[in-house]
């Protein structure tokens, strides 16, 4: 099965037909055991993947931005400047194709579309350097060797916005906003788990500071105790008084309401806690990707893998890039944690997988998936194609063969 996605996709590359997947495997059946192939339905869509994803690097200009969002109905992705949080995504992706491949054509246009984002390294403004550096700049330099100095910069940058007394990297810079943010004076979103990689990755390069590490295993026990429910649901914001380090709330922003559970945040849970157990070899953090990855599973089920984009909100749009999130954050954890839970969650990813592969796959356009939500409250990017969506659903590929890669 690895030989035809290599095959399919070198063929891809060059504008031609891939070969059919395995004969054997019908491409709707379920997902495999846990020990099985990578589902047929999802080997069949990677050379698509590899196709749409070369044609827009090649035809769009990273100085007009980077791709974002694929609004329903249209054709072209919508792009953002280099200074978004999604920027890192989109070289990220086609980092994640040369390793998929093995094809060395990818090599020039990760490079091409990695180079610009040096020019946010320094930013102390924002807590997503690690979306945007990590994804990028640290998989140049997993790939090729090369990045390391944009790695340990973004880290010291993201480092400025850590608290001794929260034992967190402060999320947003809200205060004083005309929305009810603005009373946030110390925000922590689930989403920042997922940029404490840079901080790891950075901690033991060349200039990088040890104590990296440990601000990002504090920032994830916090959000762990906080962003996270006693029955291992999460919310979106945890509101701390910077000048005491006190929790004093749980919030929302992207979810329904602070009592909801919004989908991608329950990714993200899953996703940052499980990397960040294995960073510091943590048991607790590894507890709370377990706590979270059983709520998961527990709302979402076969066939159904792809929840609302609030659990709260079941008949409402989907989120593929919730989905995404969790199936690569759940083959992580099952191989942390192997054994029989083990092998429930690389099924569970598994399901997901194929899930997203047979429904959801856009049918014309440059994303590969469809049906992704990204700011439903505030009616921003809902049923679109979207980056990020695509993003994760090649690293969970990518983690299928190989889940301790990081």
């Amino acid at each position: 099965m690895a030989a035809v996605v290599l095959v399919g996709a070198l063929l891809a590359g060059c504008g031609q037909s891939a070969p059919a997947a395995d004969p054997a495997a019908d491409s709707s059946s379920a997902a495999p055991s846990p020990a099985g192939p990578l589902p047929a339905s999802v080997t069949k869509v990677l050379p698509t993947a590899y196709l749409r994803l070369a044609a827009a690097a090649d035809q769009l200009d990273p100085a007009a931005g980077y791709p974002r969002s694929v609004d329903r109905g249209k054709t072209t992705w919508t792009v953002n400047p280099v200074s978004d949080w999604t920027s890192g995504f989109f070289p990220g992706e086609l980092w994640l194709s040369r390793e998929l491949t093995g094809d060395q054509a990818w090599t020039a246009r990760a490079q091409r579309w990695t180079t610009p984002i040096a020019s946010q390294v320094h930013r102390t403004d924002t807590h997503d350097l690690g979306f945007v550096v990590d994804d990028s700049f640290g998989a140049q330099l997993q790939a090729t060797g090369t990045g390391a100095d944009d790695v340990v910069t973004a880290a010291r940058s993201l480092a400025t916005r850590y608290s001794p007394k929260v034992h967190a990297i402060k999320s947003w810079d809200t205060e004083g906003d005309d929305d009810k943010r603005g009373a946030w004076r110390f925000p922590v979103i689930i989403d920042n788990t997922m940029n404490l990689a840079l901080l790891d990755r950075a901690a033991s390069l060349p200039g990088g500071d040890p104590a990296w590490q440990d601000i990002a295993t504090q920032h994830a026990l916090t959000a762990s105790r906080t962003n996270m429910r006693p029955d291992g649901s999460t919310a979106h914001v945890a509101v701390f008084d910077p000048d005491t380090g006190a929790f004093l709330e749980r919030e929302t922003w992207q979810g329904a309401s602070p009592d909801s559970t919004w989908s991608r945040g329950q990714g993200w849970a899953i996703h940052g806690f499980a990397a960040q157990a294995r960073a510091a070899a943590n048991p607790e953090l590894r507890a709370a990707a377990v706590k979270a990855a059983d709520w998961w599973l527990a709302h979402t089920s076969p066939g159904n893998r792809v929840p609302a984009w609030d659990f709260s909100k079941p008949t409402e749009e989907r989120d593929t890039s919730a989905a995404a999130v969790a199936a690569a954050g759940l083959l992580d954890l099952a191989d942390q944690v192997g054994g029989a839970d083990g092998a429930r969650y690389r099924q569970a990813a598994g399901e997901t997988l194929d899930e997203l592969a047979t429904k959801d796959v856009a049918p014309a356009g440059p994303a590969l998936l469809a049906h992704a939500t990204g700011g439903k409250p505030q009616d921003d990017e809902v049923d679109v194609g979207i980056v990020y969506a695509d993003y994760y659903f090649l690293e969970a590929v990518r983690r299928w063969s190989d889940p301790a890669r990081t």
